[in-house]
């Protein structure tokens, strides 16, 4: 018997095409897959998350003018060590950087937050080595079956083994000790 708990603390991998799509609404509906909101099992002191691959990271999409008027800094520590670059510069030297760095600020601010970013892959362009890991792709805003806020489909799993058990047939045991031939 399948124990349906374990199914559901099971990792996901979910594919995400990020072309075209608004990097803060990108950013945030990755960190709910991130995170494992969207189990039943959720608890945000537990890691229930799951892996989350994204792909044509360069490709994503700002509104308005936050293309040329959206500013990243960081302070190096020393005296007058602030550097700044405009979103367009910044994405030029590294294109997958912004939508990172926008997914860590939708993450909670807590000891759980690199143990989530260490199951976030990001990817320039449409070409990634974890093509046999995926099962859930979330394209054009939703999954194949449901919105990316459901649980994974584990009863089509389950459905799908009692078939299979139903399928073998079970193997006849000759009670007679004694055969006749």
């Amino acid at each position: 018997m399948l124990n349906k708990t374990g199914l559901a603390y099971g990792r996901v991998w979910h594919l995400v095409d990020a072309k075209d799509k608004v990097l803060g609404k990108l950013a945030q509906r990755c960190s709910i897959a991130l995170r494992g909101k969207y189990k039943p099992i959720y608890n945000p002191a537990n890691d229930t998350g799951d892996y989350v691959v994204v792909v044509n990271a360069r490709h994503v999409a700002l509104t308005g003018k936050k293309a040329t008027q959206k500013n990243y800094w960081w302070h190096s520590g020393y005296p007058g060590g602030v550097t700044e670059l405009t979103y367009d510069k910044f994405s030029a030297e590294h294109p997958t950087a912004p939508l990172k760095k926008a997914i860590y600020g939708t993450l909670p601010k807590n000891n759980l937050r690199k143990q989530h970013m260490r199951r976030l892959f990001i990817f320039a362009d449409a070409d990634h080595p974890y093509e046999q890991n995926i099962v859930r792709s979330y394209e054009n805003g939703v999954t194949p079956h449901t919105d990316m806020t459901t649980a994974p489909a584990a009863s089509t799993v389950i459905s799908q083994q009692r078939q299979q058990q139903q399928q073998q047939p079970e193997p006849t045991v000759d009670t007679n000790p004694h055969p006749t031939v």
